[in-house]
């Protein structure tokens, strides 16, 4: 068994080429005729530990960046990935089908816990352009959130100063971000997805109270069944933001929660 890597496989359906809205697929050789699930990291450092761990094919995307030379805001990096779910879940004659599009495994950390939140929980009253197909959400088994950004407001208040370093330009300079908190969003369909909400003790860069806030929510979501659709870890891991994806707590954590829901 080796590692395959298939790069820059563009997803944006312009034919005008961009780097930014295209993905890496890396996968293992296997003879094994059963497909097997995908993980999607998004902006992971940790993809071919996961997929030493795991044998399941890793997606590592591009997509727009929000910076003060260009017009990329909110909700334009969720609209990316989205897009990109739907092109690995349709059929493809030209895409090398070694993954199962009826499983599929989601990774975010930092911002892009905020984009997946937007998009498979009910963001359609602010940014409609999020709303998945159906058929992406049932192909969802489980999403892992890890030093996540759920609730913009809560996170200025704790640190004034992340308005200038990035706030301002992902999601514009506006009075208030109320309405992009997604610890309000309700969830788009009774569904059968599995969450896990992972956070440092050590981030000092995001703190663990959007962890406690999102996981409050999705336990108060999901109501009677919260024991079975939302797990935690909020005290093992102790790195600080960006280093605690590359420890190996961190890969048995993500890599525990895949196998057991896989």
């Amino acid at each position: 068994m080796c590692l395959i890597e298939l790069k820059n496989i563009a997803y944006h359906p312009d034919h005008v080429r961009d780097s930014l809205r295209e993905f890496d697929l890396y996968y293992c050789n296997s003879s094994d005729a059963v497909l097997l699930p995908l993980i999607l990291f998004v902006h992971g450092g940790a993809w071919r530990s996961l997929v030493s761990a795991t044998s399941f094919p890793v997606i590592v995307p591009n997509y727009r960046l929000s910076s003060r030379s260009n017009d990329v805001h909110h909700p334009n990096h969720a609209e990316d990935i989205l897009e990109l779910l739907v092109f690995i879940t349709e059929t493809r004659p030209n895409f090398p089908r070694v993954f199962d599009p009826s499983r599929i495994y989601l990774i975010s950390h930092s911002c892009g816990a905020h984009m997946l939140a937007s998009i498979l929980l009910d963001s359609s009253s602010i940014s409609p352009t999020l709303t998945p197909p159906p058929s992406i959400l049932d192909a969802i088994q489980g999403v892992i959130f890890s030093e996540g950004i759920y609730d913009i407001e809560r996170l200025l208040k704790d640190f004034p100063d992340y308005r200038s370093w990035f706030i301002a330009e992902a999601f514009r300079d506006l009075p208030s971000y109320a309405t992009l908190d997604t610890t309000s969003f309700r969830l788009r369909t009774q569904n059968d997805i599995r969450w896990l909400i992972i956070h440092s003790q050590g981030d000092t860069l995001v703190n663990v109270a959007q962890s406690e806030a999102m996981l409050a929510h999705l336990n108060n979501l999901y109501g009677q069944i919260k024991g079975k659709a939302v797990q935690s870890n909020i005290e093992e891991l102790k790195g600080e933001h960006d280093t605690v994806l590359s420890t190996p707590v961190y890969l048995r954590i993500v890599v525990d929660f895949i196998k057991g829901t896989a």
